[in-house]
């Protein structure tokens, strides 16, 4: 819970998650009947990138920012939701993009254990009949909150990864979701700072038994430093049809503007067959 995504806002990791996850989502669209998303660990909303706390880390400046002056080409659909939302000069989370996204009849709800961050986004979503704002432990809620009534929709996961057992929990979740919710689409974001954790995590979930899980990762550098985030990655379960080649455009965009060190790379795996 000491975990706040305002120091964060905007970086490398919310590039590659937020332009997979607005992929996911319009793959929903496609079809008329209403879906349902979970935001198990939502944040605030929307980040000021000129607060204190932004402008401390810089991340959003080798993050987001090098992607403002995009127009065309894959990236293109991304940076124009994120400009709706008020970008450069703020940065909209999970919450705030998929929100945009819905139509009349989908819904969205989110979960924030942090105090002021659930009364942010609270504030943010006041008068929005279509989102509901839970203070709740997100694992609880995955549990609490699924399978969804429409029978369709999507189950974001984002952890802080601040305790060391956060991949164990994940495997844990991504099962427990697919358990009750056989047709829903999961995504979980994860942090590569090395190879081996990834390796494990990857192994671990084939012995779940899931089916069909695909792992988008994008690194910054050669992912040998365990005390540095070298990039991250996306894992789906269920993409949806087309979701592989729209993500290995997307990353193949996003690699030459953020990846820009020695040993830079992306990858797209299925960790699991269909």
């Amino acid at each position: 819970m000491n975990y706040r995504h305002a120091f964060h806002a905007g970086n490398h990791a919310d590039c590659l998650k937020h332009a997979l996850l607005l992929l996911l989502v319009s793959a929903l669209r496609r079809k008329p009947a209403p879906f349902a998303v979970l935001d198990t660990h939502a944040g605030r909303g929307i980040y000021d990138l000129s607060a204190d706390e932004a402008a401390r880390t810089g991340e959003a400046a080798r993050g987001a920012l090098r992607l403002a002056d995009v127009v065309d080409g894959p990236l293109a659909p991304f940076v124009a939701a994120l400009r709706a939302q008020g970008f450069p000069a703020r940065y909209p989370g999970s919450p705030a993009l998929i929100r945009a996204a819905l139509r009349p009849g989908d819904r969205l709800a989110c979960c924030e254990l942090h105090p002021e961050d659930h009364a942010a986004l609270r504030g943010l979503f006041a008068r929005e009949a279509e989102v509901a704002v839970h203070r709740r432990d997100a694992w609880e809620a995955i549990r609490a909150l699924t399978p969804f009534p429409e029978k369709r929709g999507l189950v974001l996961i984002d952890p802080p990864f601040e305790q060391e057992e956060e991949f164990a929990r994940l495997v844990a979740a991504i099962a427990e979701v697919n358990r009750r919710f056989r047709a829903g689409i999961v995504a979980a974001w994860y942090p590569v700072k090395h190879r081996a954790p990834v390796r494990d995590f990857h192994d671990a979930l084939r012995a779940t038994g899931v089916r069909d899980i695909v792992a988008a990762e994008l690194w910054l550098r050669e992912p040998t430093d365990p005390r540095r985030l070298n990039g991250s990655g996306l894992l789906v379960v269920n993409p949806p049809f087309g979701f592989v080649p729209a993500a290995e455009a997307l990353l193949s965009a996003l690699l030459p503007l953020l990846g820009t060190e020695p040993g830079a790379g992306l990858s797209l795996t299925q960790v699991t067959p269909e």
